[in-house]
């Protein structure tokens, strides 16, 4: 059955010159990055408080040494690799067909497997900056510090992710809105599409073609023209 349906998805992207992606955690698992919200994913283990309330801007603002602790050890996507399903991206960016990848993920991977124009809507530890002068710090400063990363001059450096009790970058989702908004193939994937705002996305599309590749249903399925429930990896290897 899914043969069918990843062959019907095939000539769609084949016939399509306007294709936005939009992704979540299910994208970099294929590259062993913990998905948050599994079973096995980093809200279902045990620390000393749960990473919900970790990842929050208050946490960081009042436990920063807790924060760098579990996000050390926990959010450090250096050492990952793209999967084939970034790799899939860039090349139908490069072909000049997909004009967007709108992603959940912070973990900069979509960048590594050679995608442009990469709209991060939850930001990137791949970006971090000094929360007193603003100065700019890599993620390799940051993952390899002791303790709390600090500048030069002596404030601390902050991830450039969103955390809980944050708003969106606003430019960021206005170029998210638009991309969406004049796509012919919106491609939703690895996503349960669970978190607000982002999930909300997906009703700016107006297009003809809607793609879900999920390995789980999700709120948002009888929006689609096209659901594929398999493995995101196997469906883009196809394409």
């Amino acid at each position: 059955m899914n043969e069918e349906k990843i062959q019907e998805f095939k000539e769609l992207v084949d016939k399509s010159n306007n294709i936005v992606f939009f992704g979540g955690a299910g994208v970099s698992t294929e590259s062993g990055i913990p998905d948050f919200r599994s079973k096995d994913g980093l809200y279902n283990q045990k620390y000393k408080y749960p990473p919900e309330e970790i990842l929050s801007h208050e946490f960081f603002i009042e436990n920063t040494e807790e924060f760098y602790k579990f996000y050390k050890d926990k959010m450090n996507s250096l050492k990952y690799e793209p999967n084939i399903t970034h790799k899939k991206l860039a090349y139908l960016e490069q072909e000049g067909k997909l004009k967007a990848v709108i992603t959940q993920n912070i973990d900069g991977l979509h960048q590594k497997a050679g995608s442009k124009n990469v709209l991060e809507l939850h930001g990137s530890v791949l970006r971090n900056y000094c929360i007193k002068c603003n100065k700019f710090y890599d993620a390799e400063y940051v993952f390899n510090s002791e303790g709390i990363p600090k500048c030069t001059c002596g404030g601390i450096i902050k991830p450039d992710v969103v955390l809980y009790g944050e708003s969106l970058d606003e430019e960021v989702l206005e170029k998210s809105v638009y991309a969406i908004a004049k796509a012919d193939l919106m491609i939703v994937g690895g996503t349960s599409l669970m978190v607000s705002p982002a999930n909300g996305l997906i009703r700016y599309f107006r297009g003809n073609n809607l793609v879900l590749i999920n390995k789980d249903k999700t709120p948002y399925d009888n929006l689609a023209n096209l659901v594929i429930n398999d493995s995101l990896g196997k469906v883009m290897s196809n394409i």
